[in-house]
Parts: structure tokens; sequence; C-alpha cells
């Protein structure tokens, strides 16, 4: 039985790919950087992924990355300009910017109602708060666990015991929630799936691009939202 679902945020709920996309290529014309090709945004993910990585390792910090960030992107585009600059500009554009991903209002709404439905994410805590908010999705949740808050990332297992700590925090003994009874649905192999699955909670890989587990013993495999009804 499935008492409580962590659901992960970006490329899960919300669209962060087209975030993305939006705000680099608002940034390359407000700066006169030229044209926002595919390869841009290939460089990009290839850089951002590895210092992301890097964080769920435990080895870089939120504001590391922030800092060295865009200036290994422009490194390796060939472009001369001030990396902390563009990134100020970049991160102040994804605050706003709430593109949902197909179905994310509709499996909410079917979700809250037969589990106790929190979000999880590692990224920063405001900027996550205002992009559900701004897309309705907010209040949906009735716990938020966002690593800044928590002081610890995905795919640790001090983020999930924290969860699990906060979900049973008003709950008697016999009525704890076990981590078996706890499924986490997420698009990342290394944060979300790896997390949950080392802390011994169900796990459901959000696949629509059809990346497959790579080996990995997830229980589930969705790709689309609406998959999720099948489970719970």
């Amino acid at each position: 039985m499935i008492r409580a679902v962590l659901m992960d945020i970006d490329d899960t709920l919300l669209d962060f790919g087209a975030s993305v996309r939006e705000a680099i290529r608002t940034g390359f014309a407000r700066y006169g950087l030229g044209e926002c090709t595919d390869e841009t945004l290939a460089v990009f993910h290839r850089v951002s992924g590895e210092l992301w990585r890097a964080l769920e390792q435990g080895s870089l910090t939120y504001e590391q990355l922030l800092e060295i960030r865009w200036n290994g992107v422009f490194e390796a585009l060939g472009i001369s300009f001030d990396g902390r600059l563009f990134e100020r500009f970049f991160v102040d554009c994804l605050f706003d910017s709430a593109i949902p991903i197909a179905g994310a209002e509709e499996i909410l709404s079917y979700l809250r109602t037969r589990c106790i439905l929190c979000a999880s994410s590692n990224a920063p805590y405001d900027q996550q708060i205002n992009r559900l908010r701004r897309s309705g999705m907010l209040d949906s949740f009735a716990h938020l666990f966002i690593s800044e808050k928590l002081g610890v990332s995905k795919p640790s297992r001090a983020f999930f015991d924290c969860c699990m700590a906060d979900l049973n925090r008003d709950l008697p003994g016999n009525a704890a929630i076990q981590p078996q009874e706890v499924l986490v649905v997420g698009d990342s192999l290394s944060s979300d799936m790896k997390g949950g699955i080392n802390s011994g909670m169900q796990t459901c890989l959000y696949d629509p691009n059809g990346q497959g587990t790579r080996g990995m013993a997830v229980d589930y495999v969705i790709a689309s939202l609406d998959g999720l009804r099948e489970i719970l």
C-alpha cells in the first residue's frame, strides 16, 4: 500500500527544459550574444548536468554551481562574457517560469485524494515555491521537501530520512508510515530513483523520452504522468 508520494518538480511536474530554453534565448538577445542554437542548449545541458551530478555527490554546493556554471558554458562555446552576470539573469528568469508538464495538474488532483502528496526538489526553495504557486500546484502538497531547507540533497539517505521524520512527526508509533509505503516519482535515475531505492522506498521513473532504467531496480516506469493512475 502506498500512503505517501514524493513528487519531483523539475521535468516531472514543471517543464524545466522549456524554461531553460526560454531563459537562454532571452538572455542571449538581451546581451547581444548571438543566436541560441541547438548546440548552445546541448552545451548548457552537458555542463550544467555535470555540475548537478557533482552536487548530488556532495562534492559541490549550489552556490559554487552558480559561480562557475555559465563561465564553463561560455568557455565551451567560445563566447567571451561574464558568466556570473549571465547566471544572475538566468536564475531570475527561471524564478518566474512555470510551464506545466502535460497532465501535471490533473494527476495532482487525482493523487491528493489517495495519498499524502509531497513535493521534493534539489533546486532553490524560494524559486520552487514561486514556480509551484504560479502554476497553481502549490496547494496540492501537504509537505514541501526542498534540499535548501532540509540542509541535505537527493539522493542522500539523509534527505529521505528527513522526509520520513516529517511525515511521521504527528503520527503515533503504531500508525507511522514505513519507507516501503512511500513512492518516489521523478525523472532522474541518479537523484530520485537512486535515493528512493537506497532508502527502501518504492520508485517510479517518469520516462517520457525512453531513457530506460539502465539496470537500476526501479519498481515502475511511466511514459506519461497519467500512468500513475495504474499504480495508485
